[in-house]
């Protein structure tokens, strides 16, 4: 059984726990402050960041964050996806797709004109669940950091 919903303060160390295993997949490390404003920001309401929760056999073992925000294209707001991510001892159970029709769900509900997020084009188990809601499309990501990165 899987349900989703919001991350509540409850869920602040088994996030940590994902968050951390998230960040080694692709290969980053973030500074503490970093993942403490992060969710902090996932756990405020008054904040466009989102945090929602996938729980597998009543333990929590997925997590997406999404940021809502206006569109140049768009007049209601638009969702991005920015982070999804499942336990790997967990998947296989329909965690990560749950976690996209929450957000689906969500984007209904809320009145967003859209759900969109991006993945590495080489996360080909991600990519198979993404490919089954939508097909990726031809535009090519450039990053620019303040810092120079």
């Amino acid at each position: 059984m899987i349900a989703t919903r919001a991350i509540a303060a409850a869920d602040s160390a088994r996030w940590l726990e994902l968050w951390d295993g998230y960040n080694r997949f692709y290969e980053t490390d973030l500074p503490p402050r970093v993942t403490e404003q992060t969710l902090a920001r996932l756990l405020d309401p008054a904040t466009s960041v989102i945090g929602r929760i996938a729980e597998y056999d009543g333990r929590v073992a997925g997590f997406s964050a999404s940021i809502v925000h206006p569109s140049t294209w768009e007049i209601e707001p638009v969702c991005y996806l920015e982070d999804l991510f499942v336990d790997p001892a967990a998947r296989g159970h329909g965690i990560g797709r749950a976690l996209i029709e929450d957000l689906i769900a969500q984007c209904h509900e809320r009145g967003w004109s859209r759900l969109y997020w991006h993945t590495r084009a080489d996360n080909l188990k991600a990519r198979r669940l993404y490919d089954q809601f939508s097909s990726a499309d031809d535009f090519v990501r450039y990053r620019l950091f303040r810092d120079g990165r």
